[in-house]
């Protein structure tokens, strides 16, 4: 069994596919995921699981470039915006939500949470490592 928090098998899979520069997506509930890219639906209900405990569980195996949010964030879902402010710093990019839903369509995968505030979505651009 592995011994790394993050425990599904698909979304470990993709982490573990994406080369430089790919781009992997975190979205609420409601982002439309173009039907070429891969689709991991982990949501169960409203919130569950959280935008957040998905986001935070999968950085622990993934190294990353940038992230990408949607400008709107800042003013449709403040405290989001100012927790990933903190925790990405300058690798944060703010970028118009149409922008976003463009680069989804060149995504490895987008990850669908149960998260249900508005836009709730990134953009993760992968890293390396070494």
């Amino acid at each position: 069994m592995k011994k790394t928090e993050l425990l599904n098998s698909e979304i470990s899979e993709v982490v573990a596919r994406l080369g430089h520069k790919d781009l992997l997506v975190i979205a609420d509930s409601g982002l439309p995921i173009p039907d070429n890219v891969k689709r991991i639906d982990i949501a169960l209900t409203k919130g569950i699981p959280s935008f957040r405990d998905t986001l935070n569980t999968v950085l622990t195996e993934l190294g990353v470039e940038k992230a990408y949010v949607a400008r709107e964030m800042i003013d449709k879902n403040k405290k989001l915006y100012l927790e990933l402010s903190e925790q990405f710093g300058d690798k944060l990019v703010i970028i118009d939500h149409e922008q976003l839903k463009e680069m989804c369509k060149n995504a490895k995968a987008v990850i669908r949470t149960g998260e249900y505030t508005p836009y709730a979505n990134i953009v993760l651009e992968s890293g390396v490592e070494f």
